[in-house]
């Protein structure tokens, strides 16, 4: 089944049907979750397994973590091997930040790589000194343990090759975009803002943040309004970007080439004058109308540039 989708996935993409191919990755990512459920009794004993997948030039390690022999849970990390790392050695770097780094996880009795060499005895005596007692850590294992590191090698190849197409996918978006906007170049971070309140009161701006890997979730922030008459959206949005790109242009931080704001031509303009006000001059600001029917998908979109509707 698993293949049969991955097929389905990589066949849109290449006919440049984004959408399909998301249908077939939201498809890809409930296996795991199934594969979980049906792997969820085996050996006793407390272990973390972690296997890495690597493809077009980027990294996942799925960890996968068992419980006095119960499968709990398993997690995606994906990574980037700036430094060209082989398999063995970008595995022991995460597990030594995993596992000795600020959070410093629980130490289980075993612990199951996908990829191993001797230079992992530096990081298993680290973890023993750290544990205060013997931690197994290997690549060779039988039975369900050899099943574990199995499920989780073919999670990690699942959830890289849904990452890898949802990255195509938002490409293809931002060169609709590049299209839509008459842009010299296709975008590469994209900040939206959006203004809410309970009539009126307890108002807040929420930014949320796109980049080529998607939605950037790290870089989202929440703005508490303050000091407003209550239900002004235009003040409420104006001491948002002011937070906001105060703190950018002052810390040198990445700015957008593309700042989207809820709402016409008065949120437009005060996100126009914020930006100047901080000699910014390469976000594009583009507003997002309701419309006439004001429901989602018949939103008309603004140029703030030249005034006139996309």
């Amino acid at each position: 089944m698993l293949r049969v989708f991955q097929d389905k996935m990589e066949q849109a993409s290449g006919l440049m049907d984004y959408e399909k191919a998301a249908r077939h990755r939201d498809q890809i990512s409930h296996l795991p979750r199934i594969q979980e459920r049906q792997n969820v009794h085996g050996a006793k004993g407390d272990v973390d397994v972690f296997a890495l997948a690597e493809e077009a030039g980027r990294s996942c390690i799925q960890a996968l973590f068992v419980r006095k022999g119960q499968l709990l849970g398993q997690k995606s990390h994906h990574i980037n091997n700036e430094l060209g790392l082989d398999a063995a050695a970008l595995l022991q770097a995460f597990l030594s930040q995993y596992y000795l780094g600020g959070e410093q996880y629980e130490l289980p009795q075993t612990i199951l790589v996908s990829d191993y060499d001797n230079e992992f005895e530096v990081l298993h005596q680290a973890l023993e000194q750290r544990a205060e007692r013997k931690i197994h850590l290997a690549k060779a294992f039988r039975g369900q343990r050899a099943r574990w590191l199995a499920l989780a090698a073919e999670n990690a190849t699942v959830n890289l090759q849904a990452r890898v197409a949802e990255r195509s996918q938002m490409k293809a978006r931002f060169g609709d975009l590049q299209s839509v906007l008459s842009l010299p170049q296709s975008p590469r971070r994209l900040e939206c803002f959006d203004i809410s309140h309970n009539s009126g009161e307890a108002t807040v701006a929420s930014c949320v943040v796109f980049d080529g890997d998607g939605a950037s979730k790290a870089d989202y922030r929440k703005f508490n309004i303050n000091g407003i008459k209550a239900g002004d959206d235009y003040a409420a949005m104006r001491q948002a970007l002011e937070r906001r790109y105060k703190r950018l242009s002052t810390e040198k931080g990445a700015l957008p080439d593309i700042l989207l704001v809820d709402g016409g031509r008065g949120q437009v303009s005060q996100a126009i004058q914020v930006l100047g006000g901080f000699d910014i001059e390469s976000v594009k600001v583009v507003g997002v109308a309701k419309g006439t029917k004001r429901k989602a998908g018949f939103e008309t979109l603004l140029d703030a540039d030249s005034g006139a509707e996309i």
